[in-house]
């Protein structure tokens, strides 16, 4: 049975709805909403015919509208949107020095850096990263939304906003309710028993998600990730550099870096042939701690342009 909305439980004012909280954005020239949800970062948040953004993440649903120089975000939140937008979209970072930063390095990183001017990179948390991109390996966009929504509606909670249901991403507790043959059933195919075995080794504490937030050391926070099943070196970094763990050193190779590499730095005539070591060299040397943000400009160029 479908578990009550999650404002239930917290709205005190008897027929009264929850009210909605809007937060506006002004003169804000490092924030595209395009640029953001649409760079591979994440895969809750759709396009709605008005060109606005809706999405769900933590237990707020929100819709993003740019107009003009302003960036209106108004929707359901249990805290203050003003808190939650800031921390969620990280908007006490300065983007301006970090893109004047590594537009020095070359022309390639100052061009891919003018097409996607208004990525920021989200801090999502970290469980809902670490299942949705062991969802993404080898799946596509529409197919990876598609499963994380039937997730979220049969083990998450519901919101209603603008008279429309939307659903959390369900808790390692939630989810580790389901079975292997349940979560074959809702189209997760070999992935599967891979979400059933990463959330039963977090949910008994096998992998401490606390305690990974607080390691400090990028290679130890990077091989304990990579003990998860169906956690690989790709995935691995997805999860560092798009979660709250924030480690922008972090740099996921997929076909289109391999491919904008090769064709930028590389030039190897056979690009299968490069190694991702090869890239990880030329990209830390480049690109230094920055690596991560460097690595979402030239995918997003390389894949939209």
């Amino acid at each position: 049975m479908k578990k009550l909305n999650i404002y239930d439980n917290i709205d005190k004012s008897g027929d009264e709805k929850v009210k909605e909280q809007t937060y506006i954005i002004e003169n804000c020239d490092t924030f595209e909403p395009k640029d953001i949800f649409e760079c591979g970062q994440c895969f809750r948040w759709n396009k709605q015919e008005d060109g606005s953004y809706i999405g769900i993440f933590g237990n707020n649903v929100l819709k993003v509208k740019k107009e003009d120089n302003k960036i209106i975000i108004n929707g359901i939140c249990i805290k203050n949107i003003e808190d939650v937008v800031k921390q969620y979209f990280d908007l006490n970072r300065d983007y301006k020095k970090i893109k004047s930063q590594l537009s020095k390095i070359d022309d390639n990183m100052k061009m891919s850096i003018k097409y996607g001017k208004g990525i920021r990179i989200l801090n999502q948390e970290l469980w809902e990263t670490i299942i949705s991109f062991i969802i993404s390996a080898n799946n596509n966009i529409p197919r990876i939304k598609g499963i994380i929504e039937k997730l979220s509606k049969k083990y998450g909670n519901e919101i209603i906003f603008q008279n429309k249901s939307y659903y959390t991403f369900p808790s390692v507790d939630e989810l580790s309710r389901a079975s292997v043959k349940d979560l074959r059933e809702l189209g997760l195919g070999f992935r599967d028993v891979r979400v059933y075995e990463t959330t039963k080794l977090i949910k008994e504490k096998k992998v401490d998600l606390q305690e990974l937030k607080k390691e400090k050391d990028f290679n130890k926070v990077r091989n304990i990730l990579l003990t998860l099943p169906g956690v690989g070196p790709k995935v691995a970094d997805c999860i560092l550099l798009f979660s709250t763990l924030k480690r922008w050193e972090a740099f996921p190779i997929d076909v289109w870096v391999r491919r904008v590499m090769n064709e930028l730095y590389i030039h190897n005539p056979e690009e299968a042939k490069v190694k991702k070591e090869e890239i990880e060299k030329i990209a830390y040397e480049k690109f230094g701690e920055l690596a991560g943000i460097a690595q979402q400009y030239l995918f997003y160029w390389k894949r939209e342009a």
